[in-house]
């Protein structure tokens, strides 16, 4: 066999594995779009079908008609927004500090970071519950978004402290030599130069905190309270024997296309700020 037989066998292996990879990530998102648009009696037809026979938006209007969605969907962002921008305020900070600041122990500090991330979140929900509790945080969004803080924060200076690190320390020397303050090139020239990093960060802290359920679901405890994962874990039928599967797969398609919508808009961005360090010159 010849290496250019050996080449088209590869590639199409490859084009395999990539057309299967593909289906299996986006079919189960194609069957939740197709779902909220079938009517009850398509949905628990014995032989269903890959698109609805009579499609409608029916589901869609439910889900804001029979409950407060609109207000679950602003709570997640106001949530994941505060929490995005706090985290990565903070996380740009410490992430600088420990990139280009002096200091003994920098190892012991990153190992730190990185342990604190490493408990799971059911082994600290009590005792954070507790504490929650007795500073009036349960059902307030500050609630949430301290714990979210906490839990987003440690990844969020791993990457933004790599992503420093590997930018030019002449350029911020030069800024120094023209009388800027650290202060001053922090802010007009290593952040703007650290833009895929932060966008990428920044997405992932966002979409870390929007589908979050389990620190939601016991800390906001009011319906009028609850973030999406909580709101569409509890969607209710009219009896306790039916379960709205259109609804709960409209709501689904409802918060996912947004965040679908971030990650294709800034791809380059992310693609850019995960990979930084990855190949030294």
């Amino acid at each position: 066999m010849t290496n250019k037989s050996k080449r088209r066998i590869h590639n199409t292996l490859l084009i395999i594995a990539v057309i299967f990879i593909l289906i299996w990530c986006i079919f189960p998102f194609y069957w939740a779009i197709i779902s909220s648009l079938k009517p009850n009696l398509e949905l628990f037809d014995p032989n269903p079908t890959f698109w609805p026979k009579n499609p409608t938006f029916s589901n869609y209007v439910k889900v804001f008609q029979e409950r407060p969605f609109h207000v679950n969907i602003w709570n997640s962002i106001v949530v994941s927004g505060i929490t995005t921008l706090t985290t990565l305020i903070f996380g740009s900070f410490a992430g600088y500090a420990i990139a280009r600041l002096h200091m003994k122990g920098k190892a012991i500090v990153m190992s730190l970071i990185l342990a604190v991330s490493m408990f799971p979140q059911i082994s600290i929900l009590g005792s954070l519950f507790v504490i929650l509790r007795k500073l009036g945080f349960i059902n307030t969004y500050q609630g949430l978004i301290l714990p979210y803080v906490a839990i987003t924060l440690p990844l969020t200076t791993w990457i933004l402290q790599n992503f420093f690190r590997d930018l030019p320390k002449e350029i911020e020397e030069a800024a120094a030599i023209d009388g800027c303050s650290r202060l001053r090139t922090l802010f007009q020239i290593v952040f703007p130069m650290s833009a895929p990093g932060l966008v990428a960060t920044g997405l992932l802290t966002f979409i870390t905190a929007w589908n979050e359920f389990l620190f939601a679901f016991t800390f906001m405890q009011k319906p009028d309270y609850y973030t999406v994962p909580v709101a569409i874990a509890m969607f209710a039928g009219r009896s306790q024997y039916e379960q709205p599967w259109g609804q709960l797969m409209a709501a689904a398609v409802i918060v996912t296309v947004p965040l679908v919508t971030l990650v294709l808009i800034f791809q380059n961005r992310i693609i850019a700020g995960l990979s930084s360090g990855a190949v030294k010159g």
